[in-house]
């Protein structure tokens, strides 16, 4: 989650709100990512799928069902959505978004039960670092 905390950064420097995101296989990191939606003026640009992008183009596979995505916040309905259709082993996340999570906060995408893929869920790590993060790059946008 260290990692992923430093990528949102990076985006929050580059003016792109804040999360960021790695694909660890093996205990190693596979991608890593940071949200560039502004950057790139791409509504899709979101780090979760540029992660998970880089990281089937780095193993040369789109199923990364031996790896795990671990980012800052908790992922939109896009981004669930690409954790599903990827098949993500595992999705840990830090900070809960009540305005547009779907691993719990809003719906629940990744582990509805009529899908073919449930990934394991870790919720929480980080949090209160993930959700600092956030909180500052907007109250500077306020300001």
């Amino acid at each position: 989650m260290r990692e992923a905390l430093a990528a949102a950064a990076e985006a929050a420097t580059a003016g792109d709100v804040p999360v960021g995101a790695v694909v660890v296989r093996d205990g190693a990191i596979v991608s890593r990512a940071s949200n560039r939606t502004v950057r790139d003026q791409d509504p899709t640009a979101h780090a979760e799928v540029l992660a998970l992008r880089a990281a089937a183009q780095g193993l040369g596979r789109w199923r990364l069902d031996d790896c795990t995505l671990v980012v800052t916040l908790e992922p939109c309905a896009m981004c669930a959505g690409a954790v599903v259709l990827a098949r993500v082993a595992r999705l840990v996340f830090g900070a809960w978004d009540d305005k547009a999570g779907m691993v719990g906060s809003i719906e629940d995408i990744v582990r509805h039960p009529r899908l073919n893929h449930r990934p394991e869920v870790m919720a929480g790590v980080l949090a209160d670092d993930c959700a600092d993060l956030l909180a500052r790059f907007f109250e500077e946008r306020r300001a």
